[in-house]
C-alpha cells in the first residue's frame, strides 16, 4: 500500500498556481493523484495547457482533467493583466505533447474521492466552480474528503480585486457559497494571510537564478508577474497559492489558526464575493472554517526554494 497522502489539486494555472504545484510535486510524503482545472486566472484553454506543460516540465505522469470554462451564473473578469494573457507570462512556450484526460473534472473529483475515501487531501487554488459542480452531482462528497484546503477570501474584507473581495471567491461567489455551505470543515488560507507572508523579490531572484530546469522555466513564466508586482505592490512578492500549499503539505508549521463560521456574500452591491467571518459567532456557533493566520516564514521559504531545486 502507498502510505503517501493522496493529493488532488483543483487549480487555474496561473503563475501563483504553478509555484504551488511545484511544491506539491516536490513533497515526498504526498502523491498528486490529479489536477482538476478550471477557468479563473485566464480561460480554460490556457489553464489546461499550462497544467499539462508544468507536468511535462517536471517529468511526471499526473492526469489533468478539464472542468468549468466559466462561473456558475455570472461572467467574471480574469487576471490576465497579472499573469499574462495565457497565464504563463506570454512566453510562447512549446505546448506539452501529452493530452487531457477524457473525464470531466467534476466527475474526476468524485471518482478520486471514492478511490481515496477518508484519506484524500483536496486543495483548491482557484475559483470553486469544479467542486461546486461535483457537489451538485453528489452532495456526499465531503464525507469522503479527509481534509479540504481552500485558497480564497479576505477575512477582514481587505480585497485584491474589489475593495472587499478576493479574486478566487469573487470570480464565482455562487460556487464558493455552495462549497462553504456543504463542507462541515475546511482550512482557509486567505489573501490577507498572503500579504502578511510576503517575501523579498531579491530573495526570490536568487532562487530563480539557480539554473535548475524548474527554476529556469518558472523564472521565464513569472517574469511578467514579478515586474507587475514590483510596480504595483513594492518590495515584497506575495504568493497566495504557494502559502495555501504550504499549509496543506506541512500544517504543523502554521503558528496560529482561528476557527470561525465563514459565509459568502452574494447580493451586495459593494460586497458581492466577500467572505464574511462571524468573529463573535453572532449568527452561528458552528465553526466551518479553520483560518490560517500565521505560518513559520523559514519553513515557507524553504518549501518554495526546494520546489525550485534551489536548495
Amino acid at each position: 500500500m502507498d502510505d503517501r497522502i493522496p493529493l488532488l489539486i483543483d487549480t487555474d494555472p496561473g503563475v501563483d498556481d504553478a509555484l504551488a504545484l511545484l511544491m506539491a510535486f516536490n513533497a515526498p510524503d504526498h502523491h498528486v493523484v490529479g489536477l482538476t482545472v478550471t477557468a479563473g486566472n485566464v480561460g480554460l484553454a490556457h489553464t489546461t495547457a499550462n497544467a499539462l506543460k508544468l507536468v511535462e516540465v517536471c517529468g511526471l505522469d499526473v492526469p489533468v482533467f478539464a472542468g468549468a470554462d466559466a462561473p456558475l451564473l455570472h461572467p467574471a473578469r480574469d487576471a490576465g493583466y497579472v499573469h499574462g494573457r495565457d497565464g504563463f507570462g506570454d512566453t510562447g512556450y512549446v505546448p506539452a505533447t501529452r493530452a487531457l484526460e477524457g473525464e470531466h473534472a467534476a466527475l474526476a473529483i468524485l471518482r478520486l474521492s471514492h478511490a481515496y475515501a477518508g484519506r484524500l487531501l483536496l486543495v483548491a487554488l482557484g475559483p470553486l466552480t469544479n467542486i461546486a459542480l461535483a457537489l451538485k452531482l453528489d452532495p456526499t462528497l465531503p464525507q469522503r474528503v479527509g481534509r479540504f484546503v481552500v485558497m480564497g477570501g479576505a477575512v477582514t474584507a481587505h480585497g485584491n480585486v474589489t475593495p472587499a473581495a478576493e479574486f478566487n471567491i469573487a470570480f464565482d461567489p455562487e460556487a464558493a457559497h455552495l462549497v462553504f455551505a456543504a463542507f462541515p470543515r475546511f482550512d482557509l488560507v486567505d489573501w490577507e494571510a498572503t500579504v502578511a507572508h510576503g517575501f523579498s523579490h531579491d530573495e526570490a531572484e536568487q532562487w530563480l537564478a539557480c539554473g535548475s530546469p524548474r527554476a529556469t522555466f518558472y523564472e521565464e513564466i513569472s517574469r511578467q508577474t514579478r515586474l507587475w508586482s514590483v510596480d504595483r505592490r513594492g518590495d515584497l512578492w506575495h504568493a497566495a497559492d504557494a502559502l495555501a500549499m504550504a499549509c496543506a503539505l506541512q500544517p504543523d508549521h502554521v503558528q496560529e489558526w482561528a476557527e470561525r463560521p465563514v459565509a459568502v456574500e452574494l447580493a451586495g452591491r459593494l460586497t458581492r464575493g466577500v467572505t464574511v467571518v462571524d468573529w463573535l459567532r453572532q449568527e452561528s456557533e458552528v465553526d466551518n472554517a479553520r483560518i490560517a493566520l500565521r505560518y513559520e516564514p523559514a519553513a515557507f521559504h524553504a518549501m518554495m526554494r526546494d520546489a525550485l531545486a534551489a536548495a
